[in-house]
């Protein structure tokens, strides 16, 4: 690793005020991104700011109809908590089939969000659930939010503070794991909301990352069932095509993902 200068602020001031200060900052998460890149010489920040120890991004709280998580929340304290486990399940089961023990201990909701890589769990239950995130400068929608491939609408040296999550009427999530690393082959998050429109989103299937499955919504919105899908077919365009599958393959996990997840969602 190159030399860096390490920082733990005790604010969201503080944290922004060291990043515009360094050369080259970087901000430190749970550190599954960040860390592994320096440690193989492909970055080299001058500057490493942790916000993992500020309280104020740390909580789970329920208020009127949404589901807040702070974004240095754990994954470990969202398997925990009783709210996420009362209003939305699904955010719960999404959490404990992401990674492994280790992972779960140390990453959190919002580095993997501000990360956006493109087989991560989180960004589907984002765009799925119509989520808000909520930055040291404002608040942005979940449908603007990720633009692509590691690729979000943060601003240079925005810290994201929180991300709200309406409570749907029903919503579930499945994935096919990669047995090595647990990141999603594909990964499908279906909701309902209280109003009655119909999201799905998937993750690790896209060439451009987490992507909303109009095809799916359309047939679930008519018939909210796992066996309303049997006769859809995915567009195989723009899916990924790699050593794993192909982009038949991953068409093929789109549907049946869904299918899951709509029977786990009841």
């Amino acid at each position: 690793m190159y030399e860096t200068t390490y920082h733990r602020p005790s604010s969201v001031d503080e944290a922004a005020a060291l990043f515009s200060k360094g050369s080259d900052s970087k901000y430190l998460a749970g550190g599954h991104t960040l860390l592994p890149v320096m440690k193989q010489r492909l970055a080299s920040p001058s500057d490493v700011i942790d916000l993992g120890r500020i309280k104020e991004l740390v909580g789970i709280d329920v208020s009127g109809d949404a589901l807040t998580i702070k974004a240095a929340t754990t994954y470990f304290d969202i398997l925990q908590s009783a709210e996420a486990k009362k209003t939305i399940p699904a955010i719960v089961h999404l959490t404990s089939v992401l990674g492994d023990p280790q992972v779960r201990y140390r990453g959190t909701i919002g580095g993997s969000v501000a990360n956006n890589d493109p087989a991560a769990d989180f960004p589907a239950a984002v765009l799925a659930l119509g989520a808000t995130i909520k930055t040291n400068k404002r608040t942005i929608a979940g449908d603007g939010f990720f633009k692509g491939l590691f690729s979000t609408a943060l601003e240079d040296g925005e810290i994201i503070t929180a991300i709200s999550f309406p409570i749907p009427a029903k919503a579930g999530y499945s994935k096919m794991r990669h047995p090595a690393s647990r990141f999603a082959l594909t990964g499908v998050f279906v909701a309902q909301t209280k109003a009655g429109e119909v999201r799905v989103a998937a993750t690790g299937a896209s060439q451009n990352g987490v992507m909303r499955v109009p095809v799916i919504e359309a047939a679930l919105k008519a018939n909210w069932s796992a066996g309303a899908l049997d006769n859809v077919t995915i567009p195989t365009d723009g899916l990924l095509a790699d050593i794993h599958g192909s982009s038949a393959y991953r068409a093929n996990l789109i549907k049946v993902m869904a299918q899951r997840a709509v029977a786990a969602a009841g």
